[in-house]
């Protein structure tokens, strides 16, 4: 089918083309010679131009010798109306040159020449006219050799002429050319207009002569369609109007266990032993064809013939056929029994898992509480130690020896690690338990905020002869956010502190924070210092509480600081990482959403 109606195409393509072919060989030459005759008669009007440009040459070298003959003539004391008439054709040679002017206008090599002519006649009229006004002979002799030296015309006019005679030359050789060309046209058209007869002819009997061949591969082509139908392992089967089947593969026979002899325009209900007996699946088969619905997707179960229950996918939509005129309706049919168990599988091995997501977010709470309660209970004892420690050292006074003074700072040093400890699992705690409250957070001020603090703690810390750290802060423009103020706070303390801290031991400290946004819309901030670093193998322990990758003695802390940061990113939908090498500096890094980000301030650097 598929064939034939490519051959019919492509016959009915060449019969377009012979026709189109008939009309350029009839149309085309007609049109040429058409047009080389006008071209001969364009050719012969241009000969006809130069003759009257030189006829207005000649007109205008007359009305200016006339001029200047009669301006002679009066200059010599000679009066009369004819000579005054002569001297009023001054003022016919501007109107001539213009008439000059547009006779050549499709020549700018010409126009640039009567450009000059005109400037030149402009003065030598002007002169002329002052010759013939003149009486003294002197001047009379100066005005006239003025007139013929320096405003000579002849050179432009014989310029003008010679021009004008080169562009004859070249109009009437392209006229023979035309002529020459048109005989060529004539004697191609009629030699391309015998082939065509030959071509018609041997394209007529190739025609005759194939319809068979023609014939024969669109029975091969019904075939094989046919043996790919057949082929097919998912069901498919043709329905009329009435639901009686039209046309159908053997995966559809093997389905519902019946012969292809039996199957012909029977109808659909009475197929597969009541497999198709339901009325919403016929009505539904009965929509696609009437109303041209298409049915996708559409789940029905059904009792096979070995007796078992299954589900089958229904897909039918309207077709029509090519060598009948009544649409029918092609619907296919899956077996999906084994994927939809499977799919019930997984929903109840995902509520297994969500019950086991339910039953850790109760243990995370459970610790929390735990967590809190213990930091708690913990703050009386360690005020009992600090506070006993204190009354013993008081107590013993100057009698206390080295020993025991170092045992006593030994406890009082270790409750107060202790107590912090305490503290930053309270404020890591809360981090966790506590509400969000989320509102536009600065992170300009934030930052400045927190810079200022750790300036002033080092302050506080500068020894004894007044000498502070020196520390560079570069902090970039850093944009508006949606978030929990405190809790971003507690982000940038515990990153900067850091810096602080661990480029204590360089003559001069540099920290910079920086921002930029991200394709997807997301902030990325950075905190990078020239510090003491770590080793990149250790990097996952970073963000666990109470991991140190630095002894307490070189750099003191609680280890809890970079896992309360992580804790308040996560909740904001963020994440965190870190770069660095050993005492190469280190680089922390973090990301917030795009559905935490406003419009950024209109800020500048900050220095």
């Amino acid at each position: 089918m598929v064939t034939r109606l490519t051959d019919d195409g492509w016959s009915r393509w060449r019969l377009y083309g012979l026709g189109l072919a008939a009309l350029l060989i009839i149309v085309v030459p007609a049109l040429t010679l058409q047009r080389l005759a006008a071209d001969s008669v364009n050719a012969s009007n241009w000969v006809v131009h130069t003759q009257a440009v030189g006829a207005r040459l000649y007109n205008l070298q007359a009305d200016i010798r006339d001029v200047e003959s009669a301006a002679l003539t009066l200059s010599k004391g000679i009066d009369s109306p004819a000579l005054q008439e002569r001297m009023q054709t001054a003022d016919r040679i501007g109107v001539n040159l213009t008439e000059l002017a547009q006779l050549v206008s499709d020549s700018p090599e010409q126009l640039v020449r009567i450009g000059k002519m005109d400037s030149m006649l402009e003065r030598r009229m002007a002169l002329a006219r002052e010759i013939a006004a003149s009486t003294d002979s002197p001047r009379q002799r100066e005005l006239i050799e003025e007139m013929t030296f320096q405003y000579p015309i002849r050179q432009l006019v014989q310029e003008l002429q010679d021009h004008e005679d080169a562009l004859l030359v070249k109009r009437a050789a392209k006229a023979r050319e035309q002529q020459q060309l048109a005989s060529m046209v004539t004697w191609t058209a009629l030699a391309v207009q015998l082939l065509l007869l030959g071509l018609v002819l041997w394209l007529l009997q190739r025609q005759i002569g194939g319809r068979a061949d023609v014939e024969l591969r669109l029975s091969k082509a019904s075939a094989r369609a046919s043996a790919v139908l057949q082929t097919v392992r998912e069901p498919i089967v043709l329905l009329d109007s009435k639901l009686r089947v039209v046309l159908h593969n053997t995966a559809f026979t093997e389905l519902y266990g019946v012969d292809d002899a039996d199957i012909s325009l029977q109808q659909l209900q009475d197929i597969g032993d009541g497999a198709w007996e339901d009325p919403l699946v016929r009505q539904r088969l009965a929509d696609v064809l009437l109303r041209g619905r298409e049915l996708w997707d559409f789940e029905h179960q059904q009792r096979s013939v070995d007796g078992m229950h299954r589900t089958m996918l229904i897909n039918a939509r309207r077709m029509a056929l090519p060598d009948a005129e009544d649409d029918v309706v092609l619907m296919t049919i899956s077996d999906i029994t084994v994927q939809r168990a499977v799919q019930q599988h997984v929903e109840e091995l995902n509520h297994q898992l969500e019950g086991k997501v339910e039953q850790m977010a109760d243990v995370n709470r459970e610790l929390e509480a735990f967590s809190y309660s213990v930091s708690h209970d913990l703050r009386a004892p360690l005020r009992h130690v600090a506070g006993f420690s204190d009354k013993l050292k008081r107590h013993l006074g100057e009698t206390i020896d080295g020993k025991t003074q170092h045992y006593l700072d030994v406890i009082s040093s270790s409750a107060q690690l202790m107590a912090a400890l305490i503290d930053d699992l309270l404020v890591y705690s809360r981090l966790g338990r506590g509400a969000m409250r989320l509102q536009r957070v600065d992170m300009q001020s934030l930052v400045a905020d927190t810079r200022a603090l750790l300036d002033s703690n080092l302050k506080n810390e500068a020894g004894a002869d007044g000498k502070l750290r020196e520390v560079e802060w570069k902090i970039g423009r850093l944009p508006v956010l949606i978030g929990d103020e405190n809790m971003l706070r507690q982000v940038w303390l515990n990153l900067l502190a850091n810096a602080v801290k661990y480029t204590a031991a360089r003559d001069k400290a540099v920290i910079e924070v920086s921002a930029k946004q991200l394709p997807d819309g997301s902030h990325q901030f950075s905190v990078s210092d020239n510090g003491a670093g770590f080793d990149m193998q250790y990097a996952g322990k970073l963000f666990g509480v109470f991991q140190r990758l630095h002894k307490a003695s070189e750099y003191p802390g609680t280890g809890i600081g970079l896992a309360s940061v992580r804790r308040v990113l996560t909740r904001h939908g963020g994440r965190i990482w870190a770069d660095a090498q050993v005492d190469q500096g280190a680089t922390f890094s973090f990301v917030l959403p795009q559905a935490t980000a406003t419009e950024a301030p209109n800020k500048d650097t900050v220095e």
